[in-house]
């Protein structure tokens, strides 16, 4: 018999207490990347609202939201757009400050990335507090990107990330959902 999505996912994701901080219980997706069968099953269920809907980019998050948005952008025969800390792209950049935990940071992506009114779909690993996904959608905004999603794994909706998005008008998409943060 076949696993549901959420065993899958959940026998594939390391959980380690602590981390960063004390209190913190840390979502590791690494294991669920080291996990063909899981990675596949992850990326085919990000994937399967948008095939056919005419997507041309899609725009990760520094880091793990490059992996998965690579292989989304793949799967969807679409562009890949990579967001980043400030100061690690080459060429020229715009660039948006956005809000962590405990201060301010800031990212960037190339000036040339997208082109006004092209479909775009944000990925990322996990949605927690929404303040770089949020920084994420303002950049893409300002350029004139059309988002049509913005996807993730894991949700911790406890943290209220998800419903900050939604605020602004993004469709969020989520694997999984874990309790606390």
């Amino acid at each position: 018999m076949r696993a549901t999505l959420e065993e899958t996912l959940l026998a594939a994701i390391r959980t380690i207490p602590d981390y960063p901080k004390p209190g913190i219980l840390f979502r590791d997706i690494t294991t669920l990347l080291g996990d063909a069968r899981a990675f596949r099953r992850a990326v085919d269920e990000l994937v399967h609202p948008y095939s056919g809907t005419g997507v041309h980019k899609i725009a990760g998050i520094e880091a793990r939201g490059f992996i998965l948005g690579g292989a989304i952008a793949h799967q969807l025969s679409a562009g890949f757009v990579p967001i980043r800390k400030k100061g690690k792209l080459p060429h020229e950049t715009v660039r948006v400050a956005y809000s962590l935990e405990y201060g301010v940071d800031e990212m960037e992506m190339h000036r040339d990335a997208i082109r006004p009114g092209e479909k775009v779909i944000l990925v990322d690993d996990l949605i927690a507090t929404g303040g770089t996904a949020e920084g994420a959608v303002k950049l893409l905004t300002q350029m004139g990107a059309e988002i049509v999603a913005a996807c993730f794994v894991i949700d911790l909706p406890d943290l209220g990330g998800r419903a900050r998005l939604e605020a602004l008008g993004v469709d969020v998409r989520t694997l999984i959902a874990f309790e606390g943060h």
